[in-house]
């Protein structure tokens, strides 16, 4: 494997079966790794530093940023940060290997400014809002509050949609996946 790799970037709302079609993927395509991104939260039990996360202090989370050592990073309302590293997505694509990458809609637009054509971003949309809605009650893990929260983060989500290279519509699990792989083995042979 000589040829360097490319960047696929698949973004859903919450409740848009993103962590299912990831999966599915990486299971399907024995040239895609997935992107360990670096977080400055605490490991939680069974993590392992450089396999799920790269787990890094504030301060050296801080200092990376100002060194411009992130694709992108957000800092989510709890204090949490959390990034995809340069070096290790540049690695892995000189190896020859597809990245992929399970980010939000503001990074997947970063993400494709810096690849270009390089890059592929996959929009998984729930059919409606209402939809959207009745899956995340149907998980039984949300309070009102944490459901409201989501779904505003949905809408917002769901307004950048035009500004990916794909928007797959999940109304149906195995029509959605079936369209996801086409696109990503276009992507792949190109």
């Amino acid at each position: 494997m000589s040829k360097r790799g490319k960047v696929i970037v698949l973004v859903a709302p919450s409740g848009g079966a993103k962590s299912t079609m990831a999966k599915r993927l990486l299971n399907d395509f024995p040239d895609l790794r997935f992107s360990v991104s670096a977080t400055t939260r605490p490991p939680r039990k069974g993590e392992v530093d450089g396999e799920d996360y790269y787990f890094l202090p504030d301060e050296e989370f801080d200092k990376k940023i100002e060194e411009d050592e992130f694709l992108e990073w957000e800092e989510f309302y709890n204090g949490i940060k959390y990034g995809t590293l340069k070096s290790d997505v540049e690695k892995q694509l000189n190896k020859g290997y597809f990245i992929l990458l399970d980010i939000d809609v503001l990074g997947a637009v970063n993400i494709k400014e810096y690849f270009g054509s390089e890059g592929l971003t996959l929009f998984i949309s729930p059919p409606s809002m209402d939809v959207l809605e009745q899956r995340l009650r149907n998980r039984n893990t949300e309070t009102e509050e944490t459901l409201s929260t989501r779904l505003k983060r949905a809408k917002k989500e769901i307004s950048y949609a035009d500004r990916f290279d794909t928007v797959i519509i999940n109304d149906d699990l195995e029509t959605a996946y079936r369209e996801i792989k086409e696109a990503v083995e276009r992507f792949m042979n190109t």
